[in-house]
């Protein structure tokens, strides 16, 4: 009976090649059994319990000549109905397809390629199931999977939106898929209520979702590869004396590693990774303000984790780098101090144009504080790695003793040369990389534990030769000419915006104090001691920093036990009750 009542449906609905036509015959011929009724056939058919089956072949048909060619993106088919009407009633229905006139039409919004569809199916509707809701029914159940597949795969697939932008154009091929569907269900080719028959509009609603979703993903992947690949270099065209000023700066250096400070009028040099992660963060968040709130969302969450990924990728990576001195460490501070202002201004910047439902609970500023608390961390580590160093080669001086023997006196020469390297080297990297009064902080509290070390060591000495006091007289000469430029450098440091912090328009002897002692201590190493007496009575001495103990040691240490000796102590002591 399936075979017989198959037979029946090839007869019944055919496509000629040639002419591109399905043809749908009303009166069947088969075996010799002539003029059987169409509709006949399909109540045997659903009688039987058979009609699926049945169908199967006609289904095939239909759905590679027809649906096929009508949902083909950029060149669709277009169909022709036409009967045959005789003196008994419709003999045929035929369904011509035509090819489009333009090869380029591109239904973007989907209303056609629906509408041709539809044609279709309300052709089956009425020719081949006679507008009979349980056939209609099962010739859906038969077909909707496969028809679904070929219009995802066909068009909606085709034009998911690459761009955030063009999500709100998508929203009307989501409005029309929905009212396709719903065509459909009315016509009984869908199940009212079988939500599984709506995957077109499951596909295209969760569109939305499955687009924030990759486009955070490729956020994070395009800002985690940044990260790693970012080698700490500074760019070839830079100079120090150009970029930290706003005005001058851009007409200097237009490398896009020299950046605005928001909170300040001056610039810094900063990482390329820190540089091309804010463009990223700044290109996804115009990307919010142009996206339904559910995108949105997606995009605040992958530009707060994009920014997060530099506090978990960079430390990781250059954690042997920070331990030493190198322009690394400081870039990376000036890449903290760049993001942390950069983040509390990107509320104010984008805000007001994000989606209503997300502008009072969008917050970035809670994460500005962590950057600033990383970059001064940095700082005072690279700060203690560069006094650490420093402590090293002077304990190569041991103490400064017996200079006025050639080998001791050659190896604190040493002592002091490597010293002063590292403090040129430090004044090459930080001058060039920090603002001005970060720098002059910064490299004061250097050179404050490097003279005070030499000051204080000097004078734990007793018992100096003659030759002894000139040959360390000789050294802290030697050792503050070499570092002349570098004292310069810092009295020219000086940032009018950052007054109000702290007053770097201070003498450098104030922001040093060991460095009017050292100065003050080469002086008194061939000073007599009647001008010694006179000075500490006159407070010079005591504004140097010196103690009472101090110059009383080093007196005993260079200038021999006699009355005199002992009269210029008794008078230092004396003057210190006053």
């Amino acid at each position: 009976m399936q075979d017989l009542f198959s037979k029946f449906m090839e007869n019944a609905v055919r496509f000629e090649q040639d002419s591109r036509t399905i043809r749908v015959k009303y009166k069947l011929c088969v075996d010799k059994m002539d003029g059987i009724e169409l509709h006949t056939v399909m109540e045997a058919m659903d009688v039987a319990g058979i009609l699926d089956y049945s169908l199967a072949k006609a289904a095939d048909l239909i759905i590679k000549h027809a649906i096929t060619p009508a949902v083909s993106y950029g060149s669709p088919a277009m169909f022709a109905e036409d009967v045959n009407q005789g003196s008994e009633g419709i003999s045929e229905a035929v369904l011509k397809i035509l090819p489009s006139q333009d090869c380029k039409i591109v239904d973007v919004d989907g209303d056609a390629i629906y509408a041709r569809v539809i044609q279709v199916i309300k052709f089956i509707f009425k020719h081949i199931c006679f507008e009979n809701g349980s056939w209609i029914r099962s010739f859906g159940r038969l077909t909707w999977p496969r028809i679904s597949d070929i219009i995802i795969s066909k068009f909606l697939s085709k034009v998911v939106p690459e761009d955030a932008s063009k999500l709100v154009d998508f929203q009307k091929i989501v409005k029309c898929t929905s009212e396709f569907e719903f065509s459909l269900k009315e016509m009984m080719f869908l199940s009212a209520s079988d939500g599984k028959d709506y995957r077109l509009s499951s596909f295209s609603e969760n569109v939305e979702v499955h687009f924030a979703f990759r486009k955070k993903t490729e956020v994070l992947g395009k800002a985690r590869n940044l990260l790693l690949q970012c080698d700490f270099s500074v760019p070839q065209d830079y100079t120090s004396k150009g970029p930290l000023l706003k005005n001058d700066g851009m007409a200097i250096n237009s490398s896009n590693q020299v950046v605005d400070l928001i909170f300040s009028s001056k610039r810094c040099v900063v990482s390329k990774a820190a540089s091309q992660l804010m463009e990223l963060v700044h290109q996804t968040l115009q990307d919010v303000c142009l996206s339904s709130a559910r995108v949105a969302w997606e995009f605040y969450h992958a530009v707060r984790d994009a920014i997060l990924l530099y506090e978990a990728v960079i430390p990781v990576k250059l954690e042997r780098q920070l331990d030493g001195i190198n322009q690394v460490a400081i870039l990376m501070y000036n890449d903290c101090l760049f993001l942390s202002q950069e983040i509390l201004g990107l509320a104010f910047e984008y805000r007001t144009d994000f989606p209503d439902s997300i502008k009072e609970h969008a917050v970035f500023a809670d994460m500005a504080p962590r950057f600033h608390l990383m970059a001064e961390e940095i700082l005072q580590r690279q700060i203690q790695i560069v006094i650490f160093n420093l402590r090293e080669v002077i304990d190569g001086a041991d103490g400064f003793q017996n200079t006025h023997q050639m080998q001791q006196f050659e190896s604190a020469k040493f002592s002091i040369d490597q010293a002063v390297f590292i403090l040129e080297k430090v004044h090459i990297i930080w001058e060039s990389l920090l603002r001005p009064s970060t720098y002059k902080r910064s490299m004061c509290m250097v050179l404050e534990s490097v003279f005070s070390r030499i000051t204080k060591d000097i004078l734990l000495l007793d018992d100096l030769a003659a030759e002894e006091t000139l040959q360390l007289q000789r050294l802290i000469h030697m050792m503050l000419d070499n570092l002349s430029s570098l004292l310069k450098s810092l009295i020219s440091a000086f940032d009018s915006n950052e007054k109000s912090e702290e007053d770097t328009s201070r003498p450098i002897d104030d922001l040093i104090p060991s460095l009017r002692k050292i100065r003050k201590l080469g002086e008194l190493l061939d000073m007599p001691l009647k001008s010694i007496t006179s000075a500490w009575e006159s407070g010079e001495l005591m504004s140097c920093g010196f103690t009472i103990l101090e110059l009383k040691d080093f007196i005993r240490a260079i200038f021999a036990d006699s009355t005199l000796r002992k009269e210029c102590i008794w008078r230092i002591e004396n003057v210190s009750l006053y």
